[in-house]
């Protein structure tokens, strides 16, 4: 509803990176449960499966980690570019309050 009254929309790549984060944050949390069914996959004699499972989720998760941090700087970077935006180096004495 406040898209109706002026609020900007999200664009694509606003919309893509916040895919990306929740997806990351999705294969995260899903390691302890790969974990998990890993170790039951090695108690009943697959163990190369159990392994493969596991290494695997720590895999995704990371990339996808990865792949969101990256296409968040990104994003960020082209956010800041924009002249609307003015970004400060801030000097020495800003930093001490009196």
């Amino acid at each position: 509803m406040t898209f109706r009254y002026g609020a900007p929309r999200l664009g694509w790549s606003a919309r893509a990176v916040i895919v990306l984060g929740v997806l990351a944050v999705l294969l995260v949390a899903a390691v302890p449960a790969a974990f998990f069914i890993g170790v039951i996959l090695m108690l009943l004699g697959h163990v190369i499966g159990g392994l493969a499972l596991f290494g695997a989720s720590i895999l995704a998760a990371g990339a996808a980690v990865v792949l969101a941090a990256l296409t968040g700087v990104r994003h960020l970077r082209q956010l800041v570019s924009r002249p609307r935006y003015r970004v400060v180096q801030l000097g020495q004495g800003d930093y001490r309050y009196n």
